[in-house]
């Protein structure tokens, strides 16, 4: 029994060494990609994304949007998606659970 309990413990340090050397790199490459896409915008920022939104209503009133490739429209129905999914997360964290209010 304790010959199988030390066989136990030594794979499993040895699973965890090795999940540990296989995710260092990954972590650090996902944290400097966190450093710079999950920072609020700075005040410079703000009237680009006026601008980019005064495009997409103007495209929306002309209907230029046909004329979009099947690639750029897979990507902006992806960033409509993400917002979306984000508005509902947010809603989520404001209501403290899944489902309802509490009244």
């Amino acid at each position: 029994m304790a010959q199988l309990v030390r066989n136990l413990t030594e794979k499993a340090l040895m699973l965890i060494n090795a999940a540990v050397t296989y995710s260092k790199p990954r972590l650090a490459t996902f944290w400097q990609y966190v450093k710079v896409e999950l920072v609020p915008p700075t005040p410079a920022e703000i009237p680009t994304a006026l601008q980019s939104l005064k495009k997409i209503v103007n495209s929306a009133e002309t209907g230029s949007f046909k004329h979009l490739t099947v690639k750029e429209a897979v990507l902006n129905g992806l960033v409509a998606t993400e917002v979306w999914m984000w508005f509902y997360v947010g809603e989520i964290i404001g209501k403290h659970g899944l489902i309802g209010y509490n009244v």
